[in-house]
């Protein structure tokens, strides 16, 4: 099993929740996050004063699959997520040793 984490812009997420929702993907976390990468943040006046902007706003979505299906969640993100500026994201992948749900105790590819 693998867990995807990608943080991407905010006005992305409908776009790529549609497309992992078209492949198969039946759930994933969305988390409103700040920070900063290469974009390294942008300067803003307010009330004459210029200050810097360091955390970005992005959102983060968290999906587990199994290893057979993480390839397509990773081209459906890469697909949806681009537009091709800094400041695009990043895509971070995690092999998973276990999962367990915690209803019926499954484990295993089946909790998923």
């Amino acid at each position: 099993m693998k867990k995807i984490e990608a943080v991407i812009r905010h006005f992305k997420l409908e776009e790529v929740k549609n497309a992992l929702h078209e492949i198969g993907v039946q759930g994933m976390t969305v988390t409103e996050v700040r920070g900063f990468g290469r974009q390294k943040g942008h300067k803003e006046m307010y009330r004459g004063a210029e200050y810097t902007v360091d955390f970005l706003p992005k959102v983060k979505i968290e999906v587990v699959v199994a290893d057979v299906q993480s390839e397509p969640v990773i081209s459906a993100i890469l697909r949806t997520a681009r537009t091709g500026s800094v400041g695009d994201g990043k895509i971070f992948i995690t092999d998973l040793a276990e999962t367990v749900r915690i209803r019926t105790g499954e484990t295993g590819e089946s909790a998923l």
